[in-house]
């Protein structure tokens, strides 16, 4: 379908360098587009699904944008509410989703609806939606704190029909498809976020060698040097947990306790090291001339994106047995 059929340590390569794009709004675009939105039309779509979806966003023609999260279901996949029932050889859908990355501007979705009243884990379906039908209504594209370089829109459907040829796979298996797709998701989100965090480590260490404060430069006090070098460290140790979940998953293994692990602490460091460097930059790190300050605002998302902190430890509670599964 116009891929290079490579294994998924070769996305994390990419995803890796894709970090030294200056901001984190566009390699977030390319992980929704090579790592959201198309995984589970790759696995379990049609022929014909994929010729019409896959082909041209592959080739880079279509933008392609996910549709799981709505007002009232942020993490919590199976309290969506966005219903598509079946009238006929149509499903009718409506509903609406919110934080919709690229959704100004994606010429379909992969979205997530009810498509049953069964349980919440087993009423779901994912279904292949062309942007420009009728009762698709973009309401508002939305203004951020950070990753402003990428479009975020909250979108409304009202009898929206869509084929049933459209349906990924089967119905009422779209949050396992999901969930699925999550464990590539995060170990992508992780990959983008170790470039900046060495980038934002070394520019302080250049700007504090420079920066003279009492008659020496800050990067002299031993509060300074100790605690980039405790950074650098750490982010080290977050790379060799990505590594070892990569290695993992190419071998077919479920990575869902170590891909919860590694997101986890990619949004707590990224935290902890976009909040250390910009104090060590003093008031220039709260100007937005500097590319710690667009960091520190880019990627606090770490954490709420994609899975909140407290959502990965849950996963990884449950995955060491503190906490019965469901």
């Amino acid at each position: 379908y116009g891929g290079m059929g490579l294994d998924f340590s070769y996305n994390i390569a990419v995803a890796e360098e894709l970090g030294n794009i200056r901001c984190g709004g566009i390699p977030m675009a390319i992980g929704v587009q090579a790592g959201m939105a198309t995984p589970a039309l790759t696995r379990f779509g049609s022929h014909e699904l994929k010729k019409q979806f896959l082909v041209p966003t592959i080739a880079g023609d279509f933008v392609a944008c996910l549709g799981i999260s709505e007002a009232g279901a942020g993490s919590d996949v199976a309290n969506i509410k966005t219903t598509a029932v079946r009238k006929g050889d149509e499903y009718v859908i409506n509903g609406g989703k919110m934080w919709i990355t690229s959704g100004t501007q994606a010429d379909w979705m992969c979205l997530l609806a009810n498509t049953s009243e069964g349980p919440p884990h087993r009423n779901k379906s994912l279904i292949c939606l062309p942007m420009n039908l009728p009762g698709i209504h973009i309401a508002r594209k939305i203004d951020k704190l950070g990753m402003r370089s990428s479009d975020t829109a909250q979108i409304f459907f009202e009898d929206v029909r869509v084929p049933c040829t459209n349906l990924i796979g089967e119905e009422g298996k779209g949050f396992t498809y999901q969930i699925l797709q999550f464990q590539e998701e995060r170990l992508w989100g992780v990959a983008t976020a170790l470039t900046p965090l060495e980038t934002i480590i070394q520019e302080t260490i250049d700007y504090t060698r420079q920066r003279e404060v009492f008659g020496q430069p800050v990067l002299h006090n031993q509060s300074v040097h100790f605690r980039l070098a405790e950074l650098a460290t750490e982010v080290e140790l977050l790379r060799s947990l990505l590594h070892r979940a990569v290695d993992l998953y190419v071998e077919g293994n479920d990575v869902t306790k170590f891909a919860s692990m590694a997101k986890l602490k990619a949004g707590r460091l990224t935290r902890e090291v976009t909040d250390s460097c910009l104090q060590f930059w003093g008031g220039m790190g709260f100007t937005s001339e500097v590319l710690v300050s667009r960091f520190y605002r880019d990627f606090r998302l770490m954490s709420i994106g994609g899975g909140t902190d407290e959502t990965m430890l849950s996963i990884i509670c449950k995955y060491m047995e503190i906490l019965p599964r469901k």
